[in-house]
């Protein structure tokens, strides 16, 4: 039979199970829903259970589909969105619904953190303290919810969640740990001053797991994980990574100075920095498998996030459901500049900006949901482009070439297009459709002792993007953008939970 690796990506919107033969082409991939509810305005949580349910869904047919087709996996790997928190008693049980990386509740806690510390934090781990982390949330936890930290044995991640369902094992990889703030850089060790900052016992690390790399084999499917899930028991499992690292790996982006721009539930925007130096002024920095190199991210859930809400929110107006596809259809409708109308795309809110919510700007009684819908494609654009703004102030090399343009940005042309011609700089779409799962399938490849150098991604001339004769008008418009986003600061309230 014909080998093939798996790569899991649990995101917060889907979960998606995909396989790759030996040379990283896509075989075959399975997705679903998950389970995430808003329980307020400030808190979205997850059903652990009901989450592992769905990865055991699109692992079933998956593995039918393998077996009926010659392939037999060799190694598998699992990707989450990174941040947020999934605690475990001693039984491995979830002790509480998981909290999502979009939550919002440890904002107070956040801002009750000197800038001095931020500024020490920063230096030590390459990132700032903000809400969706583990830290902020185990202390908000400490101070509403101390009967869950004295239940709780282990702190995971998403993807450490799912690799703990297929093993049996806890367990942390030093990418995720990296990207959540709670490793000091110099040591990839975790980092207890953190904790100080944050105003948490000290104690509270024992919560924390044993790290590997994220390439490292850490266990096998176990004999429960394979009945449920159709694998083969004793296929063996690597740590992995967070989706943030994943996808750009996916996307091919891994030498020094690429930029990846990647349109997830997620605004992902990384360059490839070597790990030697000071941690770029970024909201985090992240270490990849090449132990000499990291990723400098500017990241905040006000990407395709935003396009999923507006579509839901359309939905509930009509009989029928609308897609954000057709969202993005009617946006192309509509002239550049979404005639005066504005979208700040915090719905979510941004670890920049506490308290941000989403803002329509200039609506007036002959617009309908085609202008909404292009402000709110535009808007998108225009937080990621300030977002790549602060990557380029803030000591990374990027590099000339076209920057890597991945997710729905990339596969819809004319959203390609915005993206140009707002960030002023040639993009190379990247149309593969399943980044994060092709990135973490290599690291299961990497673990089973195959050579990756056929993984590496292709660059099409032919999918480049340059800057078009909109770049005028988008340049005015992001005048006003961040005119807009600077005066709302003082208005935007910040969450007291």
């Amino acid at each position: 039979m014909k080998q093939c690796y798996i790569g899991i990506d649990v995101g917060l919107t889907s979960a998606k199970a995909a396989a790759f033969d030996g040379e990283g082409r896509e075989l075959r991939t399975f997705s679903a829903a998950n389970p995430r509810e808003a329980v307020d305005s400030s808190r979205q949580e997850i059903s652990m259970t009901a989450l592992w349910e769905v990865v055991a869904s699109v692992l079933r047919p998956l593995a039918e589909w393998l077996t009926a087709n010659g392939y037999r996996p060799a190694g598998i790997g699992a990707t989450g969105h990174g941040n947020g928190l999934y605690l475990v008693d001693e039984r491995l049980e979830p002790v509480r619904p998981a909290i999502a990386s979009t939550d919002t509740r440890a904002d107070r806690i956040v801002r009750q953190v000197s800038p001095a510390a931020v500024a020490q934090l920063h230096a030590l781990t390459g990132s700032v303290p903000w809400a969706g982390q583990p830290g902020p949330l185990l202390a908000w936890l400490a101070e509403n919810e101390p009967e869950s930290l004295a239940r709780a044995r282990w702190a995971l991640s998403c993807k450490d969640w799912i690799t703990l369902r297929l093993t049996g094992r806890p367990g942390g990889d030093v990418s995720d740990a990296s990207g959540e703030g709670l490793l000091t850089l110099s040591t990839r060790d975790y980092e207890p001053r953190l904790f100080d900052a944050l105003g948490v016992d000290r104690g509270v690390m024992g919560l924390l797991p044993p790290l590997a790399e994220s390439d490292a084999v850490v266990g096998e499917v176990t004999a429960e994980a394979a009945a449920s899930t159709g694998l083969s028991a004793g296929l063996p499992v690597v740590a992995g990574c967070m989706d943030c690292i994943a996808s750009p790996m996916g996307a091919g982006a891994l030498e020094q100075g690429d930029v990846t721009v990647i349109v997830g539930t997620w605004a992902i925007n990384s360059v490839v920095v070597p790990v030697d130096q000071a941690p770029p002024a970024v909201t985090l920095n992240a270490f990849l498998p090449d132990p000499r190199l990291m990723l400098a991210q500017e990241v905040a859930p006000t990407s395709a996030a935003s396009i999923e809400w507006f579509s839901s929110l359309m939905s509930t107006l009509s009989a029928d459901a609308v897609t954000p596809r057709q969202l993005m259809a009617a946006a192309a409708s509509v002239p550049a500049g979404a005639d005066g109308v504005l979208f700040l795309p915090f719905v979510h809110g941004a670890p920049d900006h506490a308290g941000a919510s989403g803002t329509f700007l200039g609506l007036r009684d002959n617009h309908g949901y085609a202008e909404m819908a292009r402000a709110v494609a535009e808007g998108i654009t225009q937080y990621h482009r300030v977002q790549l703004e602060k990557l380029c102030r803030s000591g990374a090399r990027t590099s000339d070439a076209p920057w890597t343009l991945a997710g729905g940005g990339a596969r819809n042309p004319v959203w390609a297009q915005i993206f140009a011609d707002v960030i002023g700089h040639p993009v190379r779409r990247q149309t593969g459709t399943e980044l994060g799962a092709r990135g973490v399938a290599s690291l299961a490849a990497r673990g089973a002792g195959h050579d990756v150098g056929g993984w590496l991604t292709s660059h099409d001339d032919a999918l480049v993007v340059e800057p078009g004769t909109q770049r005028a008008a988008y340049r005015r418009q992001a005048e006003r953008f961040d005119a807009v986003l600077a005066a709302m600061e003082s208005v935007w309230t910040p969450r007291s939970a």
